[in-house]
């Protein structure tokens, strides 16, 4: 393969990953770092809040948390957490939409216990507690709540626009009805449907032999039946709005709270690597173009984030940002017109080299992460998303002006966009604001 313009030819050097399928399904990724002085294990399963029915939302988040109530093996959760403590780890999880992943760092020479504490984690759960953390994932929930109890989580807010009527609109946590409907049954059930042998990657990486851990793996989650069918994802309708929608919560806090959503096709589209780029151009570090306008030059806001969010066949672009209420208007029109210059100038040349040598530095620093590894190849494994670190680089270093443009153009589209605002606007300021949204001629 070239080498990136921006950079040294040789840091190209591939990672030596390897894949195994035992007979039962169960997928096994190994990434050697020897240089390192620990190593990652993680387990991905394919289960999330958009597999869930509206009436058990949270029911992924809620299973997550009851595996940690303890294990045949280990029968309580502090008998749990403190194994994983006597081998190097700190053990934990998250949910998402599309997979639930458990994860922890374990020292080199301990990779065989971490191996059977996982397996006793995941496949051997003694199922005890339940009305305790339903309580804790209750209190959990309600960080999403104002004192009236609607919904102030701008996630949740422009994800009810974006994916109405489908469960992707639902909080990942879940709602207090679907909370309360959750019993033991529900949670067995769900669990033996989806926490399957070919539903499941375990990916290690850091200072390991592949060899060996192959070995040690296939033995604590090897057997079980043979592979079953997969749950499908139900695909979210196609978006039939015309204009840009808004929603507004009022809310007592001293800030108003500002997110602007652009819906998105999913991570295989065509132009889903262009708008990787675009995001870090948006949004990494004091000379990104948001933190430049917004904080540098404008004094809005402390912190002003882009994020992008790419699942198997939608997603969005997000930017989010807090400001004083005097200044609303101008921060929505703000991030309006940066939105606008994306599609209609071109991007300058050396704007996108800085941000591409930025960029494949990162994915070069990655290399010394173990963490970062099981999250490229273990989470790529789990929905076939195989990218390295050199496709990365060649991605970036293939890139033009003239692509960036054309992606921004076709993707940046007004009718896409969603906006959720908490906090203590007036009544003016929201309809000068929605007056804004209806006056783009994207």
């Amino acid at each position: 393969m070239s080498a990136s313009p921006f950079l040294p030819e040789s840091i190209t050097t591939a990672m030596n990953v390897s894949r195994f399928r035992l007979d039962n399904g169960l997928r096994i990724v190994t990434v050697p770092q020897p240089h390192l002085h620990v190593c990652e294990m993680a387990c991905y399963v394919g289960v999330g809040g958009r597999h869930e029915p509206v009436e058990l939302a949270g029911i992924s988040h809620f299973l997550e948390h009851m595996l940690f109530r303890g294990s045949i093996d280990y029968p309580d959760s502090l008998t749990l957490e403190r194994a994983f403590e006597a081998i190097g780890g700190t053990v934990n999880a998250a949910t998402d939409a599309e997979s639930t992943c458990y994860f922890s760092r374990l020292h080199p020479d301990e990779l065989e216990t971490g191996a059977n504490l996982f397996a006793s984690l995941l496949r051997r759960p003694v199922w005890q507690g339940i009305e305790t953390e339903r309580l804790i994932i209750i209190e959990e929930a309600l960080e999403d709540l104002n004192e009236q109890s609607a919904m102030i989580n701008p996630d949740v807010l422009t994800g009810r626009l974006h994916w109405p009527e489908h469960p992707l609109s639902q909080p990942i946590i879940g709602t207090s009805d679907s909370l309360q409907a959750i019993n033991l049954d529900a949670l067995i059930q769900f669990h033996q449907q989806h926490y399957t042998p070919n539903n499941t990657v375990i990916v290690v990486s850091g200072r390991i032999d592949t060899e060996s851990a192959h070995r040690v793996i296939s033995a604590a989650f090897g057997g079980g039946h043979a592979p079953l069918p997969t749950t499908p994802i139900i695909s979210p309708p196609i978006a039939e709005s015309a204009s840009p929608q808004s929603v507004w919560v009022p809310d007592s806090s001293s800030q108003i709270t500002i997110q602007i959503s652009l819906l998105l096709p999913g991570r295989h589209d065509t132009d889903a690597f262009a708008m990787r780029i675009w995001r870090r151009i948006l949004s990494w570090g004091a000379t990104s173009r948001l933190m430049l306008r917004l904080r540098e030059e404008l004094g809005l806001t402390y912190h002003v984030e882009a994020n992008l969010g790419l699942l198997a066949d939608t997603g969005c672009l997000t930017v989010d940002l807090s400001v004083n209420p005097d200044n609303l208007l101008q921060a929505i029109r703000e991030v309006l017109e940066i939105l606008t210059t994306m599609r209609q100038e071109q991007l300058p040349a050396d704007e996108l080299k800085r941000v591409v040598q930025n960029f494949c530095f990162d994915l070069e620093f990655s290399r010394d992460h173990a963490d970062e590894m099981t999250v490229r190849h273990g989470w790529g494994e789990l929905v076939d998303y195989h990218r390295t670190i050199e496709d990365d680089m060649q991605s970036a270093a293939a890139l033009t002006c003239d692509q960036m443009r054309t992606a921004a153009k076709r993707l940046i589209v007004s009718s896409q966009l969603a906006m959720a605002i908490v906090g203590p606007f007036n009544p003016e300021d929201q309809k000068q604001a929605e007056q804004l949204l209806t006056s783009l001629s994207w």
